[in-house]
């Protein structure tokens, strides 16, 4: 009975973790296929391997069967947190998305997906690839008619802030909207932490699994989440070609984690980490002149220096 209890907390471990792995390393693939391949490589299971001492063991050396197991529970976690995201943003995007001191209109059902997409101005707007002209009307009709297929490579004017995009600085304000900073903090610190003061009771997906800094991943994860709740699409499929949700989030990952963008990116995420962990060192902040840790980091300075000169 013990061995029964001890095997079933391990399995719910997995799943727990799978549900963070998903939303912030690794969120759509066939995690099994992956791991008996070796395609997943080790180190983006870094963090899943610090929370289970011998499973770095197990995958290296266990059967073909122990490791598709593992992989099995971690993608049943990814799969029940992004379904899990998808209904608990469903109801609540709409209230982020209407204009300060404005309704929606034409009216769009909190938990009814039908009237969104290119069907509503309003999520029309922010899905319409940044390329085009939401505002002209022979491209609205094309958009909502279907005649313009948007392709997951051709990214939104939701992911841009105020959205606003400069085709001749496609890097300006991307993946800096409020819609996206209030949807990763709906997932990961607490649906109250949206307002300015939290009312939340419990700790959040960030804090239950230690996260205190915001990943490349994660923010492709959540812009994927965000995407397909304002769409009209009621399923969320990977192989989905209306959406294209899978091709959307691998080229969003594809750009975060392109080595020739590091600059870009690294500032990308200090800045997001100055939204959601302000207290965090990954927030990278200047010290101010005249503080007390400033000086002393300023004579630890000048001592080594000096040190460095005599020998």
């Amino acid at each position: 009975m013990d061995d029964d209890n001890s095997s079933l907390n391990e399995s719910r471990k997995r799943v727990s973790h799978g549900r963070h792995f998903g939303r912030t390393v690794f969120a759509l693939c066939n995690y099994p296929s992956l791991l008996v391949n070796g395609i997943l490589q080790l180190e983006q299971l870094e963090d899943l391997l610090d929370s289970y001492p011998g499973l770095l063991e197990r995958l290296r050396e266990g059967s073909e069967e122990e490791v598709l197991h593992v992989g099995e529970l971690i993608g049943k976690g990814a799969s029940s947190a992004r379904g899990e995201d998808m209904k608990s943003l469903k109801p609540v995007v709409i209230d982020w998305i209407v204009p300060a001191g404005g309704v929606v209109l034409p009216p769009s059902p909190r938990n009814s997906k039908i009237a969104r997409g290119f069907n509503h101005p309003l999520t029309g707007h922010l899905l319409c690839p940044a390329e085009l002209d939401w505002d002209d009307a022979e491209t609205k009709k094309k958009l909502q008619s279907g005649e313009i297929a948007v392709s997951g490579d051709q990214w939104p004017l939701f992911l841009y802030a105020n959205e606003a995009y400069d085709p001749d600085d496609p890097w300006k304000g991307l993946l800096r909207s409020r819609l996206l900073i209030n949807a990763f903090r709906h997932v990961f610190t607490s649906p109250s932490s949206i307002e300015k003061e939290p009312k939340a009771t419990c700790a959040g997906n960030a804090r239950l699994h230690g996260m205190i800094a915001v990943t490349a991943p994660s923010v492709a994860y959540i812009t994927t989440q965000v995407r397909f709740t304002i769409c009209s699409s009621s399923v969320f499929s990977r192989t989905d070609t209306t959406t294209d949700s899978e091709t959307f989030y691998h080229s969003l990952l594809d750009l975060l984690e392109d080595p020739d963008e590091r600059g870009e990116v690294i500032d990308l995420l200090v800045w997001w980490n100055r939204q959601i962990f302000p207290t965090s060192s990954a927030t990278k902040r200047t010290l101010k002149a005249n503080s007390a840790l400033s000086k002393i980091r300023q004579k630890r300075a000048a001592l080594k220096d000096a040190t460095a000169s005599t020998s």
